[in-house]
């Protein structure tokens, strides 16, 4: 028995990449996905390698997760859900995006992620357990000049994310966010794989990706930041904490800004 046997799983931009690897190493592990993808043909060509289900849909347009939600209610439920779709716009310079640009980023990339939390997790609460993945970034941790409105979308993933962790938890449900570096995906443009080899710095195979997120989906920990990074094993990113307020009276200074 795998460690997913008998559950239902949903992967979004499951046609490929990340997605496609983490569809198979769940399907591997007995788990029933749901393929979803904007490309229709590729979600219908890896739902039928790992003998799953095929969902043609735009995960930014919330009408179309009405099509998942049927799809995991024809399988009896759903227990993981992983929000993975993605997209970059590939522009440095603000002043250059153009608005189909930044709609299109902030509909996958963020869009994509409320709704699909919001479509299926009256179907995780119905189990009384599950767990929810999203795929962030290290561009939701740091800088990230090449693609600045990217980093902003990912910074959004990893802040909601850690903000519904412990509302989540009162339902039995966890949500944890994969921060990887770069992977080797259709995602990396010529540009930056030419200068990627150049550097002889490695891309992180999908599969690599796919074993944090099996990891998170099988575990217990929740409102995690997990960070994937070439040739070491995913660790937890540990966030600094926040200076509180200035008590009146306090011996001590408060160092300037700058």
């Amino acid at each position: 028995m795998g460690a997913l046997d008998q559950k239902v799983a949903v992967v979004t931009g499951g046609a490929s990449g990340i997605g496609l690897a983490s569809a198979t190493r769940m399907a591997g592990e007995g788990a029933k996905v749901v393929v979803v993808d904007a490309d229709g043909p590729g979600a219908e060509r890896a739902a039928s390698e790992i003998g799953g289900v095929p969902v043609h849909a735009d995960v930014s347009r919330r009408p179309q997760w009405d099509a998942v939600v049927d799809a995991v209610r024809s399988l009896g439920g759903v227990d993981v859900v992983y929000l993975n779709a993605g997209v970059g716009t590939g522009q440095r310079e603000l002043a250059l995006l153009e608005d189909e640009q930044y709609r299109r980023i902030m509909g996958v990339n963020v869009d994509g992620v409320v709704f699909g939390a919001r479509a299926l997790l009256p179907e995780l609460e119905a189990r009384g357990s599950g767990a929810i993945v999203v795929t962030a970034s290290l561009a939701g941790i740091m800088a990230f000049p090449p693609d600045p409105v990217y980093a902003m979308t990912k910074h959004a993933v990893v802040g909601l994310v850690r903000s519904l962790a412990p509302y989540l938890a009162e339902k039995g449900v966890t949500i944890n966010a994969i921060c990887p570096g770069l992977v080797d995906t259709p995602l990396i443009d010529g540009k930056i794989r030419d200068a990627m080899a150049g550097s002889d710095f490695p891309l992180i195979p999908p599969g690599s990706v796919a074993e944090a997120v099996l990891a998170a989906v099988a575990g217990t920990a929740t409102g995690q930041v997990i960070v994937v990074q070439p040739g070491r094993a995913p660790v937890r990113y540990r966030f600094g904490g926040v200076p509180g307020p200035r008590v009146a009276g306090a011996a001590g200074t408060t160092p300037p800004i700058g």
